[in-house]
């Protein structure tokens, strides 16, 4: 019996090895989820800003002055003429004019497909961190059993 034991234990270390690795490879997966997670909120706040500061232009009176953000908190004076067109990004940089809106429906429809990837990778992330809870219980079982057999192997 002692000589299948050796081959076990090298099994079970070896297991215990690539539980480890995988579990790392799980946690970074993880970290990436939550990074690319924190990029679509922060994209739907500014979908969602862009929306709703577009709609309130549209509810203001015709002579509202306005700030106008340019950014680094800084701000102009200005009124704006609902009968031009807005200038959005389209990506890599390219800007087109469009009429209000079919602005406010691209919005609309960028901030569905926003929600849901942030719902998709919500998904990825729960399933990821399943993962991880069922590797680190079976790590933690492993831990407690060597820790149990060597207790009794001690006395």
């Amino acid at each position: 019996m002692s000589a299948s034991s050796p081959p076990r234990a090298e099994v079970t270390e070896q297991q215990v090895q690539e539980d480890l690795v995988r579990l790392d490879a799980y946690r970074s997966q993880l970290s990436a989820l939550v990074q690319q997670h924190q990029i679509l909120s922060a994209s739907r706040q500014e979908h969602l800003r862009a929306r709703e500061s577009l709609e309130g232009v549209d509810r203001a009176p015709n002579d509202a002055q306005l700030l106008l953000p340019l950014g680094a908190e800084t701000f102009v004076r200005g009124s704006v003429d609902r009968t031009v067109p807005v200038l959005v990004g389209v990506g890599s940089g390219i800007v087109v004019e469009m009429d209000r809106p079919k602005v406010v429906e691209l919005l609309a429809e960028r901030l569905s497909r926003i929600d849901q990837a942030i719902k998709d990778l919500e998904n990825q992330m729960t399933a990821v961190d399943d993962r991880i809870q069922i590797l680190s219980q079976r790590l933690d079982a492993i831990a407690r059993a060597s820790a149990a057999g060597s207790d009794v192997g001690g006395d």
